[in-house]
């Protein structure tokens, strides 16, 4: 089962800490022993895999099962063994801080989902560190390189496509009103981190189109005491009675299953679309909400500092960067973070059409998601009616 950390338990200290050194330890990943295989400069391939050839066999962890394909293709591509572990991203964090200090080092790449503890933990105690591949940075957008985004994981909004015939939701006010009390579903804010990271980066980022997009439903400016246009609507959301699960399986569930006369509308990770067939559901992607059909949630790679495979680890994560390595991740609609990849046109959500209508994640602020998660979770806890 998964564990979270519950960071009103941490020091501010330490967020304060990876504000002010996580980012430059960050930036400076892979310069701090010189002349090796992966420095930037006069950076080669080649010679970053005959390094690794020498280095003893390496660990991926990862939150997706996917991981392990993901580990057999590069060992058969490299002929340099890999294994790769599924770990849901809460295990991640404690795994990695547990390792460190032992020495005991299991775990030489990772690819973290529960992002700000990277910033937050493993950064500030020199766990980990980022490193981009130099022959691709090129197309690696700027703010996707510190730390290293590997995929995006869009989280969209869904339908019954059994009982409607189109999204019959537009905007996202309409979740507030009465008519859709009791027929919402989606993750529990107090028990999937991610949640609260979204509101938190609305609030922070598309206040303002909040703000807009109830305008244009009720036709007037909004009028509100809560301080924000994200928290007015996440208030009048809670007290609508949503069904708060575990897993997207269950809200897909809730979503699709066929034979409902009336079934929930919610937020699941296009990753749930891949069940459509074998599970029998009816749904699809809403498109055209304002202010977003949903949003973009980042899997970020790091190297663990004291793997005694640096070269192998680094190329591990140069082979994740690329349309082969990464497959089956951008199978499951998940986007690449190297522009140069394409997106899965084949996916069955269909999200490449509208990955515009997704709201993005600002890196640069995630050390703010780490300290609002726990004011998140009471704002969530006090108004949601259950």
């Amino acid at each position: 089962m998964t564990r979270h950390i519950n960071f009103r338990t941490a020091p501010r200290r330490l967020a304060a800490l990876a504000m002010g050194t996580g980012l430059a330890a960050l930036t400076m990943a892979g310069t701090a022993q010189a002349q090796n295989a992966w420095d930037a400069e006069g950076f080669d391939l080649e010679a970053l895999i005959a390094a690794a050839k020498t280095e003893p066999p390496i660990t991926a962890y990862a939150s997706s099962g996917k991981i392990e394909d993901i580990a057999a293709a590069f060992t058969a591509k490299y002929g340099i063994p890999a294994n790769g572990t599924k770990v849901f991203s809460g295990q991640q964090i404690e795994l990695m801080t547990r390792e460190g200090p032992s020495g005991n080092i299991v775990g030489d790449v990772a690819m973290i989902t529960d992002v700000p503890p990277i910033m937050a933990q493993l950064v500030p105690l020199g766990l980990v560190e980022s490193w981009v591949p130099p022959d691709l940075a090129a197309t690696i957008p700027a703010e996707l390189q510190n730390p290293l985004v590997i995929t995006s994981s869009p989280q969209v909004w869904t339908y019954n496509t059994e009982v409607h015939a189109s999204c019959p939701v537009t905007n996202i006010w309409q979740l507030t009103e009465p008519a859709w009390a009791r027929k919402i579903a989606f993750q529990d804010p107090l028990g999937s981190p991610s949640m609260t990271d979204w509101f938190n980066q609305m609030e922070m980022h598309f206040d303002a189109q909040v703000a807009e997009a109830y305008a244009a439903h009720f036709g007037k400016p909004l009028e509100t005491t809560e301080g924000s246009a994200t928290k007015a609507w996440v208030k009048g959301l809670a007290a609508n009675a949503p069904l708060l699960t575990d897993s997207d399986s269950t809200v897909a569930e809730a979503i699709g299953a066929a034979g409902q006369a009336e079934p929930f509308f919610g937020l699941i990770s296009t990753s749930k679309y891949r069940d459509i067939e074998e599970e029998n559901l009816k749904m699809a992607l809403c498109t055209g909400m304002a202010p977003f059909s949903g949003w973009l949630y980042p899997g970020y790679g790091v190297v663990s500092t004291q793997t005694d495979s640096p070269n192998a680890a680094r190329l591990f994560l140069h082979f994740m960067m690329t349309a082969e390595g990464i497959a089956p991740y951008t199978d499951d609609g998940k986007i690449s973070a190297n522009t140069a990849v394409p997106i899965n046109a084949d996916d069955p959500s269909g999200v490449a059409a509208v990955i515009g209508e997704m709201m993005p994640y600002t890196s640069a602020t995630s050390m703010t998601d780490v300290e609002m998660r726990q004011d998140w979770q009471d704002f969530w806890r006090v108004n949601y009616v259950r």
